[in-house]
């Protein structure tokens, strides 16, 4: 049975995880090298560009765990 505390305290962790996402959005256009790293896939052709940004989507993983397991000590 959640109390009150434990809700808030889930609401303002997906509030400032939100915001990151957001903030990474957002600050991602500015830097170029971010979707023109090592493994990602660029296929262009005459009407169709595949891209699919393995190399970025490994970085993206790996960044992600970290954080949540950090958040996640926080509710242990």
């Amino acid at each position: 049975n959640p109390s009150m505390n434990d809700i808030g305290k889930l609401l303002m962790f997906s509030g400032a995880g939100l915001f990151i996402t957001g903030l990474l959005f957002y600050l991602g256009a500015r830097f170029p090298l971010f979707g023109q790293m090592p493994g990602n896939i660029v296929i262009q052709r005459e009407n169709f560009t595949l891209f699919a940004p393995i190399g970025t989507m490994i970085v993206v993983s790996i960044l992600l765990t970290i954080i949540l397991n950090v958040i996640a000590r926080f509710f242990r």
